[in-house]
């Protein structure tokens, strides 16, 4: 028997290498792993694991069979990182490979859309190259310090490039980072007319969504891509070196994607550089143009010098919106447009008038009315928003307000697309505004459009126009008018604003009463989801609304207009390019009508085209040239012994 103690065997521990055998392994193992994150950091950072603990924790697991925890763990087949190496691995590459497309597409993403072509993403962006060089050479503090900036950086400067394309489709120019984000905000409301206010809503969250995400996986790709160079410096600095060397050879050479794309690329230099420019441009302006406002040839004439050649006159400037040039002449558009124009030209000279008609080049296009509605009233060039805040806030001399300054005539205007308050009534000298909540409708909105256009103006005749002409057998009253002095009016027709879907239909004047009629038109009539799918149909009914909104305005002259009437017609800008076609010209017609030969002789030296439609050799002047030209045919120049009142 034995008296020997017997104790439970205890598990081996296992063999710790020597300095040698361990040296002997280094030298064994492969030199460098494949570039990707799926190895540990070489510089003191621990690569975390989905479940947040550190790469290299999963190999510290304590062994011993006195270690519970350390015994379920392997019994369980340890971490799902353990478990599923290859998942892992895989993930690590696809998860490094988006990173380096992401930053890709933000150095290689042109800001106009018809730059969005395949060559634009085969080319070598020196700005990434730059870029890595500077991580391979930072401290590991300093060098995620500037990656997360550098990501922050492209990631804003995606969303301008998006924002750039976004408005040279519509605007035809890119967005202004100083002027243009109050535009959001009216970009917002026409999708609310186009596609209804709950799909506007998410479009909106969407966009918003769009650019946050941007900016945080932007700097997050940067981030991941500068620790894995310094994890694998030595094959990052190489490839930096190649990269380098290829695109000097192939700026040297001018190697070419495809024709006028370089291989070697330096956009995103150039757009940042832009970008900065644009905005020293912006500041600059709003001071250069603040003097320039302060400035006006006219400022001083007296009330009683002004406009003496259409005294006793019914004046009525009208905007036709988006009616540009493309109308007249665009193939598919002009036929129907030009027989409008032809048809009314013959109309209104049976009815005793004659028009001269030519080309005034627009401030804006394709959008922004209010921009090209102050260029022509001001006589100053206002092609962004601040420029049209500094005219508005002053008090420089329009058309509108000479006319109000003479104090023979009695102002108006109708402005059946202004919704809320409208302050900038008052720089434009008007007695009466009336804007869509005071002009009687009960009808349906036409998408954008709060009333048809002839609506408008069957309630302008109704509240102001037809006030002063009504005869006592008309009225069954006394003649006597309610106003003594003529009308001046600046109205604003807005039934061609896109997406030109559903449009209205001519009625008889009778009918139309306080628009309820126009709600069967408005259900027949074509939604903007449909029309929009088509290029070919966006611009078939872009022309028909122009169609539209030139016989409301004929017919109501034929009807309404009398021996005093004056109308001056034009254009507030051409439409977006996508009915325009891309590198349109900015030129809108004006037209001049009158029933007294007078009127027009004055005008003989502008050498306009008679009729409503311009030649297309009528002359072409810019748009805040008209004021200036207009004031000095119709009254005496500055400083000059005025002229007799016309009969």
């Amino acid at each position: 028997m034995s008296l020997s103690t017997r104790f439970p065997r205890q598990p081996k521990r296992p063999k710790q290498p020597t300095p040698d055998a361990a040296a002997t392994a280094a030298e064994a193992a492969p030199a460098e792993e494949p570039l990707t994150d799926a190895s540990p950091p070489t510089d003191g950072t621990a690569e975390r694991t989905p479940d947040g603990t550190s790469a290299g924790d999963i190999s510290t697991n304590d062994t011993s069979a006195g270690n519970d925890a350390a015994g379920d763990n392997t019994a369980a087949g340890g971490t799902w990182r353990d478990r599923h190496p290859a998942t892992v691995r895989a993930l690590a590459y696809a998860t490094t490979t988006l990173s380096a497309l992401l930053v890709l597409l933000a150095l290689l993403l042109p800001n106009q859309p018809t730059l969005l072509t395949p060559s634009q993403f085969a080319r070598i962006p020196v700005e990434g190259i730059f870029g890595a060089a500077l991580l391979l050479v930072l401290p590991p503090k300093a060098r995620r310090a500037a990656a997360a900036v550098a990501g922050a950086g492209l990631g804003v400067l995606t969303v301008l490039n998006l924002l750039d394309i976004g408005f040279n489709e519509t605007l035809g120019r890119g967005f202004n980072p100083v002027y243009d984000w109050i535009l959001l905000d009216d970009g917002e409301s026409f999708l609310q007319d186009s596609i209804g206010p709950t799909k506007a809503t998410g479009v909106a969250i969407g966009a918003l969504a769009l650019a946050l995400t941007l900016l945080i996986l932007m700097t997050l790709a940067v981030v991941r891509l500068g620790n894995l160079m310094a994890r694998h410096s030595a094959t990052a600095t190489r490839a930096v070196l190649v990269l380098g060397t290829v695109w000097a050879a192939c700026t040297a050479l001018g190697v070419q994607a495809t024709t006028g794309v370089p291989v070697a690329a330096e956009s995103a230099a150039g757009l940042v550089q832009n970008r900065a420019q644009q905005v020293r441009a912006s500041l600059a302006d709003e001071q250069a143009f603040a003097k320039v406002a302060g400035a006006d040839t006219f400022r001083d004439t007296p009330g009683d010098r002004l406009l003496t050649g259409l005294r006793g006159k019914d004046v009525i400037f009208t905007f036709i919106e988006s009616y540009g040039r493309s109308a007249i002449e665009d193939p598919l558009m002009a036929p129907g447009v030009d027989a409008a124009l032809a048809d009314g030209t013959k109309q209104l000279r049976a009815a005793g008038y004659a028009a001269r008609s030519g080309w005034l080049t627009s401030s804006t296009y394709g959008g922004s009315s209010w921009l090209g509605h102050s260029t022509f009233m001001s006589g100053l060039w206002i092609d962004n928003q601040q420029r049209y805040r500094t005219l508005t806030a002053g008090d420089h001399l329009t058309l509108t307000g000479a006319f109000k300054r003479t104090g023979a005539w009695r102002t108006v205007g109708i402005m059946p697309g202004v919704t809320k308050g409208w302050p900038e009534g008052s720089f434009y000298g008007l007695d009466r505004v009336y804007d869509s909540r005071e002009l009687g409708y009960k009808g349906p909105k036409f998408s954008w459009s709060t009333m048809p256009d002839q609506y408008a103006l069957s309630a302008f005749e109704r509240l102001e126009h037809g006030k002063n002409h009504r005869t006592k057998e008309q009225t069954g009253r006394r003649a006597n008018p309610p106003h003594s002095k003529p009308l001046m009016s600046f109205v604003i027709l807005t039934s061609s604003h896109n997406p030109w879907a559903p449009l209205p239909k001519m009625i008889g004047w009778a009918k139309i009463g306080d628009g309820s009629v126009y709600n069967a038109i408005n259900k027949a009539g074509k939604r903007p989801v449909d029309v929009w799918k088509d290029t070919a149909r966006i611009r078939t009914e872009y022309g028909r609304s122009i169609q539209y909104s030139l016989h409301s305005l004929i017919s109501y002259l034929q009807k309404y207009g009398t021996k005093n009437t004056v109308l001056v017609f034009l254009g507030d800008h051409q439409p977006l390019a996508k009915v325009s076609g891309e590198h349109a010209s900015r030129d809108v017609p004006v037209t001049l009508v009158a029933h007294d030969p007078a009127v027009l002789k004055r005008i003989s030296g502008w050498h306009w085209t008679p009729g409503l439609m311009p030649s297309p050799k009528a002359p072409v002047w810019r748009m805040d040239t008209f004021r200036n030209r207009f004031l000095t045919a119709y009254g005496p120049q500055p400083g000059s012994a005025p002229s007799r009142p016309a009969s």
